[in-house]
């Protein structure tokens, strides 16, 4: 490897972080690419994009070789350039996330490079994000909406703070989506491909929120639906509520000339998996959550 791989943390400056958050999005398109997995998530990317989090940037000669975010809870996510892996870009940017306190990371993909290098560090897998499948093609199952529940769109400016009382109750005990604030939401909408026509709200006959799914296109190619988020409040379990907005969504994501759709359930929610597996879902991939060895810092 020529020339030393300086690790360094941007600047809190927004300039900074946005010029950083370009090239960003370019090393991990190219690692997509070669892996057939996105290495960050969702939440990093956003997070780059405001300014919010610790990132990282391992570079030699200014070009940009690999990434590190650190979130403020101690979750971290790395990635490196398919042109630069096996010369210790990676352990340099754990090394620096270590130092910065991360307590888990994620590998998204099972892929065995990965995994090898999480075992080889003495991480110990906690959690597992599946993403399941199903094809939009053919028969879709039969699942009516509950008597006296209507379906309609997410109106932007009106109705955020109803939904996130709504994703607080249904979520209040998943580890990221049940604290989700106005920002994270609004963030989203800002997001290109949003489209409130796909965000479903079901009602009660009295008007107030018992349920939504929102669902996501991926641009592909090909083009992929998803089945971004679904809840149902408390006050309307047991009206079979679940599975129709499922099929709600996925009628919709037809609708827009989509072959398929996936979603993202974590292993320790049965309830949920035996929903999608019924509803014609099967495994496609996992990412796996890491904790760092030895006692939290």
């Amino acid at each position: 490897m020529d020339g030393p791989v300086l690790v360094e943390e941007t600047s809190p400056d927004l300039s900074a972080v946005r010029v950083l958050s370009a090239q960003v999005r370019a090393l991990a398109g190219a690692a997509e690419a070669a892996d057939g997995v996105a290495p960050l998530s969702e939440p990093v990317l956003l997070a780059l994009r405001e300014g919010d989090g610790r990132h990282l940037a391992a570079r030699r000669g200014g070009r940009l070789l690999g990434y590190a975010y650190l979130a403020a809870d101690g979750g971290g996510e790395l990635v490196v350039h398919p042109d630069t892996r096996r010369q210790g870009v990676g352990g340099l940017l754990l090394d620096a996330l270590e130092r910065a306190g991360v307590r888990q990371v994620w590998a998204h993909g099972r892929r065995p490079a990965a995994l090898a290098f999480a075992d080889a560090r003495g991480y110990t897998a906690v959690r597992t994000l599946w993403q399941l499948r199903r094809p939009l093609t053919g028969d879709l199952p039969d699942e009516p909406m509950p008597a006296g529940t209507a379906l309609r769109a997410f109106v932007p400016g009106r109705d955020e703070q109803a939904w996130l009382a709504v994703n607080a109750r249904a979520f209040a005990g998943h580890p990221e989506q049940g604290s989700w604030t106005l920002r994270d939401l609004l963030a989203r909408e800002a997001e290109p491909w949003f489209d409130p026509a796909g965000f479903l709200l079901a009602e009660h006959p009295d008007g107030t929120l018992a349920g939504f799914h929102w669902t996501k296109v991926h641009p592909g190619p090909p083009p992929v639906g998803e089945v971004y988020v679904l809840g149902v409040d408390p006050s309307a379990q047991g009206l079979h509520l679940g599975p129709a907005l499922t099929v709600a969504g996925l009628r919709h994501l037809r609708g827009r000339g989509l072959d398929s759709v996936l979603l993202y359930v974590d292993d320790d929610n049965p309830r949920a998996v035996h929903l999608y597996r019924k509803l014609g879902f099967t495994e496609w991939d996992a990412d796996v959550q890491f904790r760092r060895p030895g006692p939290a810092v």
